[in-house]
């Protein structure tokens, strides 16, 4: 019979192999924890794909919100991911407020209400990237404040990493995490980007946008040697942020058919940035 933490393994494996791999990286007896924390991320993260419509996804989000609150008892000892993740957090005593914020924040995936400031995708990479990073870092044994001031910055870029992966999609169901006001100020026509048209005004956006995530990454950077190192499996997955970047800035990048470097040459950034943390930072 496949255990819980078995099927929230397979479930990151099949829709986050990244973490999935960075999860190798960590010690034996961490992993199933790490696996659970992940698939709840899953779960959490394709609300939007699964529902389709925001009332089916506001009660999913709720759902969970009231598993984390002990008010599901029977129905989340019947899920393996949400009996996994209740397991994992009576055994390290992690708390669950950044876990329901995680969930709130994931609210604004189900509406079509663009981004309005870089300020608040900032926020909403803090409350979902950075708030795993540091879940994480705390089922490693590597919690408190160094750690924190690490993964505050390396979620911030992943998330905005993240945002510029997955722009495509999220235009073609016309939804903007690009914030308006990076758009405005290159005068970036909404009605173009809905219409999948790849000026050089929203080229010049998406520019800015990587730059954002670098002086995050170097902030994330520049704090890491204080982070103790146990610190390091939690912290693979920031070795994909600068390679994706520097993807995006190849001659004739669209970002409409943009497409991400294939599984094995991740699997290699993320064993030589387990070789050489510094290699997190600028891969």
């Amino acid at each position: 019979m496949v255990t819980n933490y078995e099927h929230c393994a397979t479930l990151v494996c099949e829709a986050d192999r990244d973490r999935y791999l960075a999860t190798l990286f960590a010690p034996a007896q961490h992993r199933d924890a790490l696996f659970a924390l992940y698939a709840f991320n899953v779960e959490i993260s394709r609300v939007r794909d699964l529902a389709r419509e925001p009332m089916p996804g506001e009660i999913r989000l709720q759902w969970w919100r009231e598993v984390l609150l002990g008010l599901r008892g029977g129905e989340a000892a019947a899920h393996p991911v949400a009996a996994a993740l209740g397991g994992i957090l009576k055994r390290t005593g992690i708390t669950t407020d950044p876990l329901i914020a995680l969930i709130d924040a994931r609210g604004f995936d189900l509406y079509d209400e663009p981004m309005a400031t870089a300020t608040d995708l900032e926020i909403y990479g803090i409350k979902t990237q950075s708030a795993l990073f540091a879940i994480a870092s705390e089922i490693l044994g590597a919690g408190g404040a160094a750690s924190e001031m690490v993964t505050l910055d390396a979620g911030i870029a992943y998330a905005i990493a993240g945002v510029l992966h997955g722009f495509a999609r999220h235009a073609a169901r016309q939804q903007l995490y690009v914030p308006l006001d990076v758009l405005n100020r290159h005068r970036v026509d909404r009605g173009e980007i809905f219409a999948g048209q790849a000026s050089e005004a929203l080229k010049a956006a998406l520019a800015d946008m990587r730059a954002l995530a670098r002086r995050h990454l170097a902030i994330a950077q520049s704090k890491f040697e204080v982070a103790p190192p146990n610190i390091l499996p939690a912290l693979l997955p920031a070795a994909l942020v600068e390679p994706a970047l520097r993807r995006m800035e190849r001659q004739g990048y669209d970002p409409f058919i943009f497409e991400p470097a294939p599984a094995w040459r991740r699997q290699w950034w993320l064993w030589r940035a387990a070789r050489d943390p510094r290699r997190i930072f600028r891969s």
